[in-house]
């Protein structure tokens, strides 16, 4: 047979012409950076589990924020540590609470940051679970008028999107009303339409001090057997006014945003979380790989499966990199 008309290579020749005909381009305007932040002035704690990412007080926040933006990096989402903890998580709705203030204060120092927010009350309570307790069980329908209140604070403060990641039954519909009734249309939500009952959340534990201290989260958070479920969850979401959908964990997960991108015209999410972000850091750390390019190889993946939006805790380093 004669040597095939097409030789792939040829679009390969360069680096040149790699760029022009690439497929998928990532770069800082797809990043959002995740960032926690506790009570104190003056704190920056290292999170041991998690090289390079700290617990901040609101005024090192701001300093942290400033150097996102500066690199071009569109978004962060806010992630609180309250001093006090109970079993309603009242913290969690306080409107002088540590993530409004810090809202509050990025809006101050960064006015164009677009500042997202966790909408759910597991850092908040002692018990270490996302909604309310009963006996030994996570009751849905009580905690979903927690969820609006808190929204309806951080939106107040000045929160751009409210970013519920309960996976109570309900809770958008519960956080859209609320919020439409209070003045606040134009806040968006971002739902973790898709998140998942995985292993690889340890390491957050430890940054938000936030794991359960009975029995686990199988209840609310999604099997990881399921992709079909992952649809439905989706679809629920959109028809309750969600604007954003978010699809948790990212990389075990590829498959799922996929899914999602391919059936529903919505903007996506998808979470790199702290257990991908800390395995990255620790064969980086032996020397096993180069960690950079590893780093934007796994960015550059999550967007190649459908993702718009990704947010991780490698949001700084990646930014710096694709800035050149």
């Amino acid at each position: 047979m004669p040597f095939p008309i097409h030789r792939p290579r040829r679009l390969r020749k360069s680096a040149a012409i790699q760029r022009m005909v690439r497929e998928t381009v990532l770069t800082p305007d797809d990043l959002i950076l995740p960032l926690f932040v506790c009570e104190g002035k003056g704190v920056r704690t290292p999170i041991g589990s998690m090289p390079g990412i700290h617990r901040l007080s609101v005024d090192q926040l701001a300093k942290d924020v400033q150097e996102a933006y500066a690199l071009g990096i569109p978004a962060v989402i806010l992630f609180g540590i309250p001093d006090h903890k109970d079993a309603h998580g009242t913290e969690a709705y306080n409107p002088d609470g540590v993530v409004q203030r810090a809202i509050r204060e990025i809006k101050s120092k960064v006015p164009d940051m677009v500042v997202i927010t966790d909408v759910c009350i597991d850092e908040y309570t002692d018990h270490g679970h996302c909604g309310l307790i009963e006996g030994d069980e996570v009751v849905n329908d009580p905690t979903l008028e927690l969820l609006a209140r808190m929204a309806l604070t951080h939106a107040a403060a000045g929160a751009d999107i409210v970013a519920p990641s309960d996976m109570m039954d309900g809770r958008v519909q519960a956080i859209r009303q609320a919020l439409d009734g209070d003045s606040h249309q134009s806040t968006l939500i971002m739902s973790y339409a898709a998140k998942y009952a995985s292993a690889f959340y340890g390491p957050f534990r430890e940054a938000a001090d936030s794991a359960p201290q009975f029995g686990d989260r199988r209840s609310y958070q999604m099997d990881p057997g399921n992709s079909d479920e992952a649809l439905r969850e989706v679809e629920q979401d959109i028809e309750e006014g969600a604007d954003i959908l978010m699809v948790k964990p990212a990389l075990p997960y590829l498959d799922i945003i996929r899914r999602v991108r391919d059936t529903f015209p919505v903007p996506l999410a998808a979470y790199n979380v702290s257990g991908e972000y800390s395995m990255l850091q620790a064969a980086t750390e032996k020397g096993w790989i180069d960690g950079d390019r590893v780093m934007l190889e796994i960015l550059l993946s999550i967007k190649r499966a459908g993702a718009q939006m990704i947010l991780t805790y490698s949001a700084v380093p990646a930014a710096r990199l694709l800035n050149g």
